[in-house]
């Protein structure tokens, strides 16, 4: 698929061309999304061509699997993929973080680059990589916070942004279509995690429509980090 902006459906589409372009949001075909709700390509063909309204099993399908927003799918309302627990912007008020030797106050600043080499990332917050704190709202002072390069996660992550993440200690549970830091044994990446048809595998997704998706076995990830926030600015100054 070219990098051209998909436009969105117009406010007088039906839930089918919903599902339509949800189809080609998600760079599936026909047969791969039947697959991905767990429904046979014939009958999604069949459905998506009847010129009936969906009926609501079908329509759950597509939410439970997709993580896709009932109300958008059915009545256009919204965005298809809101907000819900996704890691939160932060907005840049011109906060910035307190140098490493003052007194700490907020969530540590680390002078780690969190898609950089495959080294265990938990071995490397040490008080020696702290740079500094940030006390500001909506970011949990807990969360250790780490630079992001690259543009695969742009323009929802900037390269050299910043993000907050939490540590998990159960890989098995994913909030499909939230942000996570992966970790496997030779990358780390910022990704979307999304639903399999497999439930052994993954799909990570970029915002970049440049980037495909990738398919990767759910053992083959190591390490689970949930971005809370987002800082899409440079807290140093």
């Amino acid at each position: 698929m070219d990098n051209i902006a998909l436009p969105q459906p117009a406010p007088s589409a039906t839930p089918v061309d919903r599902v339509r372009y949800l189809i080609r949001l998600l760079r599936k075909t026909q047969a791969q999304f039947g697959q991905l709700i767990g429904l046979d390509p014939s009958n999604l063909s069949r459905t998506l061509s009847s010129g009936q309204d969906l009926r609501d099993s079908f329509i759950n399908r597509i939410v439970v699997n997709v993580g896709v927003s009932k109300e958008w799918l059915v009545n256009g309302t919204g965005a298809p993929f809101p907000k819900g627990m996704h890691a939160e912007e932060i907005p840049d008020h011109g906060e910035r973080m307190l140098p490493a030797g003052s007194a700490r106050s907020g969530a540590p600043v680390y002078d780690i680059d969190v898609t950089a080499g495959c080294a265990e990332l938990s071995r490397m917050f040490t008080d020696e990589r702290i740079i500094g704190y940030l006390d500001i709202p909506g970011v949990n002072p807990a969360d250790p916070i780490c630079r992001v390069s690259g543009d695969s996660m742009a323009p929802k992550i900037t390269n050299g942004g910043f993000v907050a993440i939490r540590p998990l200690s159960d890989t098995s549970i994913i909030f499909w279509g939230q942000i996570y830091l992966v970790i496997m044994d030779d990358f780390r990446m910022v990704k979307y995690i999304r639903r399999h048809h497999d439930p052994d595998m993954v799909i990570l997704h970029s915002a970049n429509p440049a980037y495909d998706d990738m398919e990767v076995p759910r053992a083959a990830i190591r390490k689970l980090y949930m971005v809370e926030s987002i800082l899409n600015f440079d807290i140093v100054g």
